[in-house]
């Protein structure tokens, strides 16, 4: 039994509870994203009715997008509810180290500077050719704003519940980098024309917005870098974004010409190549090597958790205890 025990706790933490457990874990999850489609379908649907009489294509791509809010509402209204969730707030928040400006734009840059490469690669190999369509400022800049609460609402429930919890159940970080990039990838397995090239692609790009929360502790470079990923590719590119793709885009294929390569897959866009599952995997490779000697977060240990004071609480009453036991014993030898 006591084998048993030592077994349990070189896998799990110390402050392990039984509601840390991974299969309530994967429950949660569930739970809050369909409760969270739920919301964002009846805030999003009356806009929808009223904007589509106007600009049926803006709309479309708009009302996809912004119906993720709903997932933002429940889930942070879920982490305020129960005090043992709350600290995880703490990672949206200026407060958790890495969410600066400074990280946001960084990872703006990182996001669409990949993006844009495999995309002109894949022009510089004839796979695509593009073609000029339309940039009405307002529109774009609103559908800016709702690829980031679609992009922010994948990372901060991947990367903010679902990676935290993992987080505060294993020992080894990287059973919660690659757990929580395994789920990232299931999630899209219902996409258009997706492949197991793309969904290998979906979960290493998981993996590395995970080594971003574990090295920098900075969502909001995470969330940056995914919204500037989508971004480019599905409103400026107008390249298929897991598959699927809008009428309002800058720019706009030109589909009968698009043929599958390294560098393109006429279904799954550049997300279901080998080129980018190699840029992915070599920028993985330049976190690891840049951070190798860097020690990464752990919201549940550095944080002024519940599970912390009561570990805390515990340890002074053993050592409580044991200097009971030792001054009774010196008074029995005396």
């Amino acid at each position: 039994m006591e084998k048993q025990k030592n077994l349990f706790y070189k896998i799990h933490n110390d402050y392990f509870k039984w509601y840390d457990l991974l299969l309530i874990t994967i429950i949660l999850f569930l739970g809050l994203v369909i409760l969270g489609a739920n919301v964002g379908y009846v805030i999003t649907d009356p806009l929808y009715n009223f904007l589509l009489k106007y600009d049926e294509s803006f709309t479309k791509v708009f009302i996809r997008y912004s119906e993720t809010i709903g997932y933002w509402i429940v889930l942070i209204v879920y982490l305020l509810i129960f005090k043992a969730e709350r600290p995880i707030l703490k990672t949206f928040l200026p407060k958790y180290k890495g969410n600066t400006v400074k990280f946001f734009l960084i990872g703006l840059l990182v996001g669409g500077g990949m993006n844009v490469f495999c995309a002109i690669v894949a022009m510089l190999n004839k796979d695509i050719a593009l073609y000029y369509n339309q940039f009405p400022f307002v529109k774009v800049f609103l559908v800016f704003l709702a690829v980031f609460i679609q992009s922010g609402s994948e990372e901060i429930l991947c990367r903010g519940f679902f990676y935290q919890r993992m987080r505060r159940e294993f020992r080894n970080p990287w059973v919660s980098v690659i757990g929580n990039a395994l789920l990232f990838g299931a999630l899209h397995l219902g996409n258009k024309g997706v492949t197991a090239l793309g969904v290998l692609n979906i979960i290493l790009f998981g993996i590395f917005m995970s080594l971003i929360i574990y090295y920098y502790e900075s969502m909001w470079m995470a969330i940056a870098v995914h919204t500037a990923w989508n971004f480019s590719q599905s409103i400026v590119l107008g390249l298929p974004n897991s598959g699927i793709v809008f009428d309002f885009s800058v720019f706009k294929l030109d589909a009968a010409s698009a043929r599958n390569s390294f560098a393109y897959h006429v279904n799954f866009g550049i997300e279901g190549t080998i080129f980018s599952t190699v840029l992915i995997a070599v920028v993985i490779v330049i976190l690891l090597v840049l951070n190798k000697k860097r020690q990464g977060d752990n919201l549940w240990i550095l944080g002024e958790t519940v599970f912390i004071k009561q570990k805390k609480k515990k340890d002074e009453k053993q050592a409580e205890q044991i200097a009971e036991a030792s001054t009774e014993a010196n008074a029995d030898c005396e």
